[in-house]
């Protein structure tokens, strides 16, 4: 036990230890130094290390700023420690000292999970060629001495203790852990046993070290020959200090300023373009009549310009477990979404770039975007800016204004860098799809190149006028459609679509999120107040049936806010339970009834899916005809592709009407009138084709559709059905409006893939080609 320090006579080291991470540098052995304890997990292992023996082991994670307790994470050699004291701190952590005793290397962990412990090998020191070890010994005591005469750093104390140490490899150890040496060096010389091998590590350590110090001097010489000009005029600037002291002359606000600012320009790393303007601005800030507006707005660029983060940020270091979770702790659902931005997150750390491609996340108002986004910035733990596009005609919002307009200021991008004072922060642009263009520019124009990954390293606001890096900035945009965001723009964004949610997934998203957050908004407590099941699903089916949650949480908080104000006027009595019952006592008569579901009670009605800008929804179709002159009358705020859809399929129907026993009369002597409700919302697109034959049929035949049945598709002249987007929006709205079976395009078959089997289950599909299979799916017996 070479390495140890004296044990009582009645204690062996174990082989059976607990494991404490050392994110810092390693400590050897033979040292007694104290150790602050502040993770929580870590002070549970030094509490059960008391309880048992007093020893733990330290073992160097191979990254700083990684998961400790992951034994991936972990070195394999490290150093057994007996605690000798312990002190606890105020803020809960702990104050350790320790003595330690012997290097150890790992076999095996017998567990993965929290606090960790391991079975361990103690290793001995090898001491060969006693010649060698004994001069190089000489040598690092001379070189050491050396190096203390021209390093402060290096105290007398430090240079007793080395000639007192009777142990070469102690000797080694001790130099290694006073030195400035990368930590996984350190760890090097912790791993090498051989004495001699570490000696002349250390050896090297000390020459480097040496040729560094003598490479500073070099330049320290050369700086101050410069600088004498400098601290001569320094000098004359102090005493021309003190005597307007001495006079009684203070320095003005605006000569405190300009030191100021001429003390940030020195100071921060501005690339060679910007340290010009910063001292060209300087200067003429000097001249200028301090109550003049140009003296105000020269003072407003440069205090934009030097609270800006020049700097660059430091590597991304995220764990990608730990991502996962903060997304599985933030959002109930969203699996697909959740992989997709693993996956890019995945890529992310493999590049070790973090240029790439730009977020967007598509769907419905309520379902989670903004969260989303919030969630990224934590995972990757960086700060977190968000600002709104959405009506925004200016392009100036984003560009900034150019200094010769009176109120100038940078655009939103710089604005937010000012905020966050980071150089690689999270920026959410939310409803990106409802930015404008007028005669000030248009902004979806310039967000181009702040987007664009190849353009955007040295990107120019007006207001700055010099370039500046955004490629480490991760920008997410937030829509609720696709439609309406110009292409250029789009083709720069990596596509995340966010569906919403059936009446189960809002369940289960109110009894983990929405209720124990409406819960504390309102002073009250989950053990007082609950929701029974039933009233939540009732909610969800009856309150808020849209695609995301925002108008459930509306709800929630409406039946909080009156049981907080029934229990102040001492109303009610505490616990209560609120139930199916309860709801219309809250919430007042429900906005969705049961018997309001779309469906076809009569002949010329049928059930089509339509996608909107607030998810899928349900469309009722429906056609009656009216004697007189044949014509073909539309309402419902159709728009133009919806009106040629229904074109196409008054005049298939026309075209086929033989084959269903119609006769030509039934047209000719008649006005068709077709109709889709909700008149004051616009309705367009192809995929109502089917929907709106199939209503045509059913009002010429006389027959109707079956019951709980809805149907997507576009159709086109010679009956062909052709494939639609947003399947799974359609088949959710569906699900809220209890359909059981729907009629798909053959094409849109493999879209079922991608649709979770709890959306799908008790829903049957049918895949079909042409109109001809839609009209037999459709009614309960076949036309002739």
């Amino acid at each position: 036990m070479s390495e140890n320090t004296i044990l009582p006579a009645n204690q062996i080291l174990p082989h059976h230890l607990y494991i404490v991470p050392l994110t810092g540098n390693p400590i050897f052995p033979g040292i007694f130094t104290p150790l602050v304890i502040e993770d929580e997990d870590d002070i549970k292992v030094v509490e059960a290390s008391l309880e048992r023996d007093s020893l733990i082991g330290l073992l160097l994670t191979k990254e700083s700023e990684g998961d400790g307790y992951d034994p991936e994470n972990l070195f394999s050699v490290g150093t057994v420690a007996k605690i000798v004291k312990k002190i606890n701190l105020p803020d809960g952590g702990l104050n350790i000292f320790i003595s330690t005793l012997k290097r150890f290397e790992v076999k095996r962990f017998v567990t993965d999970d929290k606090p960790l412990t391991a079975i361990v090998d103690y290793l001995e020191s090898i001491e060969q060629n006693k010649e060698e070890i004994k001069a190089l010994t000489r040598s690092l005591l001379i070189e050491m001495k050396q190096l203390s005469k021209s390093n402060p750093l290096f105290t007398e104390e430090m240079r007793l203790n080395m000639v007192n140490i009777d142990e070469p490899g102690k000797i080694g150890d001790f130099i290694t852990s006073i030195m400035n040496i990368d930590r996984k060096e350190q760890q090097t010389i912790l791993e090498t046993l051989d004495i001699r091998d570490r000696l002349e590590q250390v050896l090297v350590f000390i020459k480097k070290e040496e040729d560094l110090m003598k490479l500073q001097q070099k330049i320290q010489n050369r700086i101050n020959s410069k600088i004498e000009k400098n601290q001569r005029e320094y000098f004359l600037r102090e005493e021309l200090k003190a005597i307007q002291q001495e006079l009684g002359i203070a320095d003005d606000p605006k000569t405190k300023a300009f030191n100021h600012f001429e003390e940030l320009i020195e100071s921060l790393p501005l690339n060679p373009e910007a340290y010009e303007q910063a001292k060209s601005e300087l200067d003429k800030y000097e001249f200028l009549d301090p109550n003049s507006a140009e003296s105000s707005v020269s003072r407003n660029y440069l205090e934009t310009l030097t609270s800006l983060p020049w700097a660059d940020s430091k590597p991304e270091k995220f764990n990608l477990k730990t991502a996962k979770r903060i997304l599985n702790q933030d959002h109930y659902g969203l699996d697909d979404v959740k992989e997709r931005i693993i996956e890019y997150l995945a890529v992310r750390k493999l590049k070790k770039d973090t240029k790439g491609s730009i977020i967007c996340l598509v769907g419905p108002p309520g379902v989670g975007k903004t969260s989303v986004g919030k969630s990224i910035a934590r995972a990757l733990n960086k700060e977190f800016f968000r600002f709104s596009v959405g009506g925004m005609r200016d392009e100036a919002e984003i560009k900034g204004h150019r200094r010769t307009y009176v109120g100038a200021m940078p655009g939103k991008i710089i604005q937010g860098l000012k905020i966050v004072k980071v150089k690689d922060p999270v920026f959410m642009i939310d409803e990106i799809d409802k930015m404008g263009a007028s005669y000030q520019g248009d902004p979806s124009s310039a967000l181009l190149e702040v987007l664009d990954p190849e353009q955007n390293i040295s990107f120019r606001d007006h207001f700055l006028d010099i370039p500046f890096d955004l490629s480490q900035v991760l920008f997410i945009v937030t829509a609720n459609t696709l439609d309406t965001i110009p292409r250029p723009l789009l083709d720069r964004m990596e596509v995340i679509r966010l569906s919403g949610y059936i009446s189960q997934e809002k369940m289960a998203i109110a009894k983990r999120y929405l209720i124990p957050k409406s819960l504390d908004k309102n002073g009250l407590d989950e053990k007082e107040v609950k929701i029974s099941k039933k009233a939540m699903m009732r909610i969800a089916d009856e309150y808020a049936r849209e695609a995301g949650v925002r108008n459930y949480e509306k709800a929630v908080n409406k039946i909080f806010r009156k049981i907080a104000k029934q229990q102040v006027l001492k109303e009610i009595e505490l616990p209560l339970t609120v139930d199916y019952s309860d709801l219309e006592t809250y919430l007042g008569q429900p906005v969705f009834r049961e018997d309001e579901i779309k469906g076809t009670d009569r002949p010329g009605m049928a059930v089509g899916l339509a996608w909107t800008n607030f998810g899928g929804d349900t469309l009722l179709i429906e056609a009656i005809q009216v004697p007189g002159k044949e014509s073909f009358k539309l309402t419902g705020q159709m728009g133009n592709v919806m009106q040629e859809s229904a074109g196409i399929a008054y005049s298939y129907i026309r075209h086929i009407a033989q084959e269903y026993q119609i006769k030509n009369e039934f047209f000719e002597k008649n006005t068709i009138h077709l109709h889709i409700p909700e008149g004051a919302t616009p309705k367009d697109g192809p995929s109502a084709g089917i929907t709106m034959a199939v209503t045509l049929l059913s009002l010429a035949t006389g027959k109707r559709l079956k019951d709980h049945l809805a149907m997507t598709g576009e159709l086109s002249l010679t009956g062909k059905v052709l494939p639609i987007g947003g399947l799974k929006e359609k088949v959710i709205a569906a699900r809220r409006n209890k359909i059981k079976q729907i009629i798909i395009p053959q094409h849109n078959k493999r879209d079922l893939e991608e649709i979770p089997e709890h959306i799908k289950k008790g829903i049957t599909f049918h895949p079909v080609a042409r109109l001809e299979e839609v009209i037999r799916l459709s009614f309960d017996e076949p036309k002739a």
